[in-house]
């Protein structure tokens, strides 16, 4: 299957060129949105996961270009730390429901402004702060008030490399693109 080069709005592009931080939600942004639970004989339960290695590979290089990075997810998991960390992410705040002061906590962590701020969401929870920060991105099966809330609609579905795509939406309005490609490892 041939990938298509995105065509960024122009108005999107102004909005990315300010970007220092990039958050998102976890289920149904960086993963399909399917939570799977495996229950063993002795009731206990096993959470699987499933994340895209194109959004791991464009987390790592928005990193390695200079922009910040981290998740604000409802669900609190063990396989969301690991990702997280694979991925290099700074900022990684699970188990909050109410997403908005987590995210306040961050931008004093960060020293950055609501206009220097990226989040990807999917579902309502992620409302409070796409009305907040400098660029809102929806996923392509986000939630119609999620794409309502959004500056950008990504051409993928969350868990199929969502973040990534955005993460080139950064570099590429910061004139970062072509310098980042040699710096892509896996």
């Amino acid at each position: 299957m041939a990938i298509k080069e995105i065509k960024f709005p122009p108005k999107v592009l102004r909005r990315a060129r300010n970007i220092r931080v990039l958050l998102m939600d976890v289920d149904g942004t960086l993963t399909p949105g399917v939570v799977c639970l495996q229950t063993f004989p002795d009731n206990s339960v096993a959470e699987m996961k499933v994340f895209n290695p194109h959004d791991g590979a464009g987390v790592k290089l928005a990193s390695i270009m200079g922009i910040r990075s981290g998740i604000i997810t409802g669900r609190d998991s063990a396989a969301n730390a690991r990702r997280a960390r694979e991925m290099g992410m700074e900022f990684v705040i699970q188990g909050q429901p109410k997403k908005l002061e987590s995210y306040k906590a961050i931008l004093i962590r960060a020293g950055v402004t609501d206009e220097e701020v990226a989040y990807i969401g999917d579902d309502l929870p992620d409302l409070p702060i796409l009305n907040r920060v400098g660029l809102a991105v929806a996923v392509a099966d986000a939630v119609v008030e999620v794409k309502r809330a959004a500056h950008y609609i990504t051409t993928v579905a969350g868990g199929r490399g969502a973040a990534r795509e955005v993460v080139e939406l950064i570099l590429k309005a910061q004139g970062k693109w072509k310098k980042a490609i040699p710096q892509a490892i896996a």
